[in-house]
């Protein structure tokens, strides 16, 4: 299983449960039904626990991102750099088998894929101020 493309996968079904309102159970199943590569690359125990455990603190986790914005409110973010830094903070605040260094490099790594420079830079700097505190 591949923790790298689980990481991207989780954070494209949380933009997509943003954009549709579907719940956490529809977006995997759908998820899974329509997957065109090897599902088991994906690991999908990965997967559910964190749709579940940000939907389980989705609140403190956008209030910790909105915190730790300068000059920014989290409604201008784009859906896309807010399912990255949803994702990255719940991993940074409630999973404890991601390292810190890993969760900030990986929500780079995503943002670089999905986004553009000046995103990246802006997300790291919300991230590093989220770690720090």
């Amino acid at each position: 299983m591949n923790r790298k493309l689980s990481r991207e996968k989780t954070m494209e079904l949380l933009f997509g449960i943003t954009l549709s309102k579907d719940t956490i159970e529809e977006a995997i199943e759908s998820f899974v039904e329509n997957y065109e590569g090897d599902i088991k690359e994906i690991d999908l125990t990965y997967v559910k626990q964190a749709l579940i455990g940000f939907d389980n603190h989705k609140e403190e986790i956008d209030k910790i991102i909105e915190s730790n914005l300068h000059n920014w409110k989290i409604e201008r973010i784009s859906k896309v750099n807010l399912s990255i830094l949803r994702l990255a903070t719940y991993e940074l605040l409630y999973d404890e088998s991601v390292p810190r260094g890993v969760a900030i490099n990986e929500a780079l790594e995503i943002t670089r894929r999905y986004s553009d420079e000046k995103s990246v830079a802006f997300i790291n700097g919300v991230l590093d101020k989220i770690k720090e505190n």
